[in-house]
């Protein structure tokens, strides 16, 4: 062995690193809104042609046009802003019900057997079922509403932070024992954040259920908001007015949604290193 070949150092196979994750193209977004384009394109041709009557369904022209007057003679803002109270208030009592309950269900065996069974019993009930008891116990006022949408708001924030309380590893209530956490510091440092994926979730679903329940509950002898209009329009057959009201409510729920899930990223932002291209 020559003194060349003595002092040249070994060679290293190194291990290749980690491909790079594949980024989406912005340019490709475009390409979602397709479809709908092409669905409205039709919508209007149709209309247009006369193959699609304005009595069954106004055309989007027609429907744009009544969106516009509608904001200009201030009409559709008031309408959207007595809704939306009307959501916050219900959203807030359920919000703060369905997550209070499922504390005391998760935590306890006895809340569990005293609560659980309550709530499967309630949330098997129909909406429309229960607004003549809501009128007879709370009138035809604001009550009613926004008790119907705290109703529908509660079920899905009650099963989904149950479940994530239940879902709690119980090696983490080892844990707490051995370093001597108090009960009330067990459930704000343990139990809270290990079940605060599921209640994000449940909190998507009681949105979404929010705006569906307050259409039923706008049927309650409502003199303003979204559901009025709405109904008003049924009686004169304005099927333009009906299509904006619907697309609020669509939008609405589409607003409420991503807030919960920017609050979701941002809350949620230690599960960013599992997420996979």
């Amino acid at each position: 062995m020559s003194v060349l070949e003595l002092g040249t150092p070994a060679r290293t196979t190194s291990r290749p690193g980690p491909r790079p994750r594949p980024r989406r193209l912005p340019g490709n977004a475009w390409r979602r809104w397709i479809s709908p384009l092409a669905l409205v394109a039709v919508w209007q041709l149709a209309s247009t042609t006369g193959l699609l009557p304005e009595r069954l369904l106004a055309a989007p022209s027609v429907i744009a046009t009544t969106a516009v007057d509608l904001v200009r003679q201030g009409t559709l803002p008031t309408a959207v802003a007595v809704s939306l109270q009307r959501v916050l208030i219900g959203f807030a009592v359920g919000a703060v019900a369905g997550v209070g309950l499922a504390l005391l269900a998760g935590l306890s065996r006895g809340g569990e057997n005293a609560i659980d069974p309550i709530m499967q019993m309630l949330r098997a009930l129909p909406f429309f079922g229960l607004i003549p008891l809501f009128i007879l116990w709370f009138g035809i006022g604001e009550a009613p509403k926004i008790l119907l949408v705290a109703l529908a708001v509660s079920f899905p924030l009650y099963l989904n932070t149950y479940s994530g309380i239940r879902g709690v590893d119980g090696k983490l209530a080892e844990v707490a024992r051995t370093i001597r956490l108090g009960r009330a510091r067990l459930i704000r440092h343990i139990v809270l954040p290990g079940a605060l994926p599921q209640t994000l979730v449940g909190l998507r679903q009681s949105l979404g259920v929010a705006w569906l329940a307050l259409i039923v509950a706008e049927q309650v002898n409502a003199n303003a908001g979204l559901g009025y209009l709405i109904n008003d329009a049924r009686e004169f057959l304005r099927t333009d007015v009906i299509v904006v009201g619907l697309l609020v409510y669509s939008a609405l729920g589409l607003l409420t949604d991503a807030l919960v899930r920017l609050i979701e990223r941002r809350a949620l932002a230690w599960r960013r290193e599992f997420i996979t291209a």
